[in-house]
Parts: structure tokens; sequence; C-alpha cells
């Protein structure tokens, strides 16, 4: 191999070097999509576990749940307006995200910091007594946090959930459409938050709205990552703190990649692409694994594990 090597990080220059006929990089969503976006939604109704999983499934979407420990049902409940730690655990092996709401959904900047802390690891204890895991994003409570709370909430998580756009009973189709056009212009990730579907605070005045507008981001999966909230924030974080040291070859490269996170926390494959036009085929292995790689004309692209060492590349032109 030449003894060419390139350290380069994400937020310096996308992860990207150029090297004779190549230029690799970290893409900036999953799959290399130009903007990503989460559907989220607040305070653990049945209808979520009715509507919304099987809706979003029907397109292979997965959503985030946000669930409040005190108001999910148990055996003997006869309110059968909130979703059950069965339902919870059944959406949870269908790969949507069940995460953590607050216990009893206290604004946390109304009560103390101690206080707020009880909130956050309660339903932290009572999830992952029922479900099997301890939740690593978090959503507050009327969306309230301040500084203080923001410190406590993020302890031990991927992320929080700072910023939003309700997905309701306000939401028209032209609106909607204008949300997805902004996110393919900017490239940023949105956050949907939607309570009521057809009952409950903000709810739809027809839900065929939201459907609609669902399958039309299905329409654009060339472009638009559908993912959980903890995939995409995973994802983004992980890719902006990468580096990657790249050997090149003739006919082939070796890309090294470094991470130096909590690889028990951010635990999102990441997308590495190649930009070079006329390959015929490309074999890419990470030690001993064979990852899938899809071609393009002008590139190449797979996933890869940032924490699983050397990723060997080869090409046939």
């Amino acid at each position: 191999m030449k003894k060419l090597i390139l350290f380069v990080s994400w937020l310096a220059i996308f992860n990207s070097l150029h090297a004779a006929d190549n230029e690799v990089y970290v893409a900036k969503y999953k799959n290399d999509k130009a903007c990503a976006i989460s559907y989220t939604f607040d305070d653990g109704l049945k209808e979520h576990y009715t509507l919304a999983a099987p809706g979003l499934e029907k397109l292979g979407f997965r959503g985030t749940f946000w669930v409040n420990g005190l108001s999910v049902e148990t055996n003997g409940d006869t309110d059968n307006s909130n979703v059950s730690w069965e339902e919870l655990k059944e959406m949870s092996k269908k790969g949507h995200e069940i995460s953590n709401h607050g216990w009893s959904h206290k604004n946390l900047t109304k009560i103390t910091l101690e206080e707020a802390a009880v909130e956050i690891e309660k339903n932290d204890s009572i999830i992952s007594a029922n479900l099997g895991f301890v939740p690593r994003t978090f959503c507050y409570p009327y969306n309230a946090r301040n500084e203080e709370v923001l410190e406590i909430a993020s302890k031990n998580r991927v992320d929080t959930r700072t910023k939003q756009i309700a997905v309701g009973g306000h939401s028209t189709p032209e609106k909607l459409d204008q949300w997805i056009n902004e996110l393919l212009n900017t490239g940023e990730w949105g956050v949907g938050m939607t309570h009521g579907i057809t009952y409950g605070y903000d709810a739809f005045n027809d839900s065929i709205v939201l459907w609609n507008h669902l399958r039309k981001v299905k329409s654009m999966e060339d472009r638009i990552w559908v993912g959980t909230f903890l995939e995409v924030a995973s994802y983004i974080k992980e890719r902006d703190n990468i580096k990657i040291k790249v050997l090149e070859g003739k006919k082939q490269l070796q890309i090294i990649p470094e991470l130096q996170m909590d690889k028990n926390l951010f635990t999102e494959s990441l997308t590495l692409v190649v930009k070079r036009e006329g390959l015929k085929s490309v074999e890419v292995k990470q030690g001993k694994k064979k990852l899938s790689a899809h071609i393009f004309p002008d590139k190449v692209m797979f996933d890869f594990n940032p924490y699983s060492g050397p990723i060997q590349v080869k090409f046939k032109i």
C-alpha cells in the first residue's frame, strides 16, 4: 500500500478525503439520505398501540413512544385509554422505541431538582422492570426544561428531545408538505410530536391527514431516513465524533475507524461512502465479517460498526 495516511474528523471536513480517484466520508445520515425524520408519540395512549404502531409498521417505519409509568395500565385496570405494559413490550419487540417521559408527567422546572431526579429515575426503573431495559433517551413533560433539568435528564442518555414540531390537530397537508420540503432543503433532522390521534390532547380533526403524510414520506424514502429518536440521535453523535484513517492501494482501501464513545450507549451503525465511478464489483470486510455493499454509478456505500476495527475495501474496475 502507498504510505498515504489521512486522519480526519466529520466536523472538520465531513470525514472526507480526496486521494487519487476516491473520496471517502461518513454519510450525514443512514444510507446517505438527504434528511431524517423521527415520529414520536407522547403520553402512552392506547391508540399508540392500536393505531400508530401498526400504521407505521405497514410502511416499514418505527416510532418512539414516550410513556409515564404512573399512567401505564396494569392487569385489572378498567380505564382503556392508556397502553399496557404487555402492549409496550410487544411494540418494543417489533422495533419501536419505548422511552422515558417522566413518572407522573410533572413539569420538571416547577419542582425541586431532587424531585425531578426522582421523576426521571423512577420511570427508568419501572420501564426496566417491565420491559427489560433502561431507556437511553428522555422527553420533557410539557417540553419544559432549564439548564439544571437538562443536565439531570441527560445523564447516561444518548439524547433528550429539545426540538420538535407538533403533528396533530393543527396540522394540515400543506403544513406537513412544507415541513418535508424544508427538511430536504436544509438537510436537517425533523422530530414530529404527536399526542392523540382520534382522542386526547391535540388529536387530529381527521386522522387521514397523518396517514396520507406518512405515505408521502414513504414515497420519498430514497431521500428521507425515518428512524426512531434513539437511532437518529445516536447516529448523529457518533458521526460527529468519529475519526477515520485511510490507507490507499491501487485497487483497495484500508479504512480504520476510531470512535471513543460509550459503545453500550451509542450503538448505531454508520454508513460509509466511497465516491468512485465505474466500479463493477466491490468486496468489503470488517475483520472476518463481510459487509453488504451497494454500488451506484458514482459511489459505493455500506454500513459498518464504528467500534469493530479496520475495514478492507477491494475494487474491481
